[in-house]
């Protein structure tokens, strides 16, 4: 069955080096990459899962880019059609920040925005998000951002999905808004923003299929067919790893389908 990713990166040195991810290196056993990996080791790893589309995404911080808008389009290009590009932004300049966005999707093909709010210590409900939000509603590109605490060695309370998440859907609620990362500890709060919400996503990335949390497999075997998706946050986790157990989860394949692929393509108009 064909899988898309719904939450990747392809890495630069600058992003897989840096000091913040030291604690996922100790629980992962990641090594240090010694020279750039190259496009077609993703491309493999995505092969061995049955991945034909992976959503490979910029990463912005106050720092700069660890993985500029050009470099994805450089990765994307390298691909074979593999891989599609996921905006990243600098909030701190909104008004080039919109800018870059319409560039990135109007000339670039991406197919997102992805903010990662921990790495700005700015909640996705902080007034220098809502001009991008405007533009994703405007271009038709869903907004991505992560759910739950961090991995990384930062402050985990952007992850809230509530209040933050459930404040940005009423604010926005023509905003396509997807949540990776589950949102656990939160997951019953990331669960009922889902529901409340007719355009508030869930995606899977950063566990693997034998960690998700009883309330999401409930919810993803029930009501919430149709709105979980499947990413790995490769290349923390390869997406082998995370879907090595999930025929433990019971799910029949009406519901395999649309949490691999069938969601994904339909969210990010694939």
């Amino acid at each position: 069955m064909p899988v898309i990713d719904a939450w990747m990166q392809h890495p630069t040195l600058r992003h897989s080096h840096h000091e913040m991810f030291e604690s996922l290196r100790r629980w992962t056993g990641m090594e240090r990459l010694e020279e750039p990996l190259p496009v077609k080791a993703t491309v493999a790893a995505m092969a061995a899962a049955d991945v034909e589309t992976g959503l490979s995404a910029a990463w912005y911080g106050p720092q700069g880019p660890l993985i500029s808008n050009d470099e994805v389009a450089e990765f994307v290009a390298q691909s074979d059609g593999r891989l599609r590009g996921v905006a990243g932004a600098d909030l701190t300049r909104p008004v080039p920040a919109v800018r870059e966005l319409r560039r990135a999707v109007t000339e670039l093909g991406f197919v997102a925005l992805r903010i990662v709010p921990w790495l700005w210590q700015l909640p996705p409900s902080d007034r220098l998000y809502y001009p991008l939000y405007a533009a994703c509603v405007d271009l038709g590109v869903p907004f991505c951002t992560q759910v739950g605490h961090t991995g990384p060695l930062r402050p985990s309370e952007t992850g809230r999905p509530i209040p933050y998440v459930d404040q940005v859907a009423l604010d926005f609620p023509e905003l396509t808004i997807v949540c990776g990362h589950i949102g656990y500890p939160w997951t019953t709060e990331m669960i009922a923003v889902a529901d409340k919400h007719a355009n508030v996503y869930i995606d899977t990335s950063a566990y693997t299929a034998h960690r998700y949390p009883p309330e999401l497999v409930a919810y993803l075997r029930g009501r919430g067919r149709g709105k979980v998706l499947f990413g790995s946050n490769y290349p923390m986790i390869t997406p082998s790893r995370a879907l090595e157990h999930l025929p433990e989860l019971g799910l029949d394949d009406e519901t395999t389908e649309l949490f691999l692929s069938g969601n994904a393509r339909r969210v990010f108009r694939l």
